[in-house]
């Protein structure tokens, strides 16, 4: 099987030298391998997607030197198959509704009898608020959360191969750290959409991804994936998490850094080469 990487920003803003650095970089690697990097275009969150994020992220990839097959994956058209995993799940017992806000997540969380909030990969752990034995049919809308608990008994302890910055060599995460360190991460937004856990995992195994490159920041949310890649019966790929790239005070570059979005950059006169040395390629 050829070597197969991705490339999967989301259209909510200009492509930054610390994408540029991750496309680079996953680009290279599925080169090196005799494989090939896919695009894919991130855009559940409808109401901060716009197209003119995506035409300008095909464009600056295109001037970075980069290819890609088409036509390109959107997850915004991936619906049928994120609502059968869910389905899959639900049936398996492995979901539960959840109605909290964010603010009662966190005050509960923070309650005195409770001590300080813990934090995973998605913020403050759930405290388990809404969590119950769910029955009859998949609810049509509303949050959706795994049961982490019932979930960790299930896949027990949890490997993958990691040849990024992170770590090195075979990772395993014991079903103690999946309960008290992630606990039970959403998989359905409020408003019906596949949050980015299931949706990231059901499209890399539809695409046949074999390598997840990605920023060393989600190096956490790859137990998550890894547990439902086992609950859902889907292939496990490698995973390379590589360095951040950060400004001049070590913070890690967002989309508001319009002084470094490679749009701005081409204007002012950057070249390709200049912006790999930028990213110490």
């Amino acid at each position: 099987m050829s070597a197969v990487t991705r490339f999967a920003p989301s259209p909510t803003g200009p492509l930054h030298l610390g994408h540029a650095f991750s496309a680079l970089t996953a680009f290279a690697r599925a080169k090196a391998a005799g494989g090939r990097m896919l695009l894919r275009i991130e855009d559940l969150d409808r109401s901060r997607a716009r197209p003119v994020w995506e035409a300008l992220i095909a464009e600056d990839l295109a001037w970075l030197g980069l290819t890609w097959p088409r036509p390109v994956m959107r997850q915004s058209e991936r619906g049928p198959a994120h609502e059968a995993a869910l389905a899959r799940l639900w049936r398996a017992g492995l979901l539960y509704p959840c109605t909290c806000a964010r603010r009662d997540i966190e005050a509960a969380a923070g309650a005195p009898q409770e001590g300080a909030p813990l934090h995973g990969p998605d913020g403050v752990i759930y405290p388990g608020t809404c969590r119950a034995d769910a029955t009859g049919p998949i609810p049509a809308d509303g949050a959706l959360r795994l049961h982490m608990r019932k979930a960790a008994l299930i896949t027990d302890s949890i490997q993958f191969s990691e040849t990024g910055c992170a770590t090195l060599g075979t990772v395993t995460v014991v079903p103690e750290t999946l309960v008290a360190r992630i606990g039970d991460v959403v998989l359905r937004r409020r408003d019906g959409a596949a949050a980015y856990h299931l949706a990231v995992v059901v499209d890399d195994a539809a695409q046949g991804i074999t390598e997840v490159v990605r920023g060393q920041d989600l190096f956490e949310a790859t137990a998550i994936h890894v547990v439902l890649q086992r609950l859902l019966g889907l292939p496990t790929p490698a995973y390379h998490h590589h360095r951040l790239i950060r400004d001049d005070h070590g913070a890690r570059l967002a989309k508001r850094d319009d002084a470094r979005a490679l749009s701005t950059l081409r204007a002012e006169g950057w070249t390709p080469p200049d912006v790999r040395r930028a990213v110490g390629l």
